[in-house]
């Protein structure tokens, strides 16, 4: 069974349509994860810059550990 003419046509149209937006809905979120990724970049070579400044030894994993305690003793 087909569909007659004009609904074939309005379904082209409308397929038409969906497929021209596409690629700038693409683009667009293409542009903003690259947008996300140099916010990234420059937040870890901040982090960097950070961590040598910082003299002597420390244990992120202690530190976390001792947060998490120091919470659960608050609550």
């Amino acid at each position: 069974m087909q569909l007659p003419l004009p609904e074939r046509l309005k379904l082209v149209a409308h397929v038409c349509e969906q497929l021209s937006v596409m690629p700038t809905m693409e683009s667009d979120e293409e542009k903003a994860r690259r947008e996300r990724l140099a916010q990234v970049d420059a937040w870890l070579a901040e982090c960097d810059t950070v961590a040598e400044s910082i003299e002597g030894k420390f244990d992120s994993a202690g530190d976390i550990r001792q947060i998490r305690e120091e919470r659960a003793d608050y609550l």
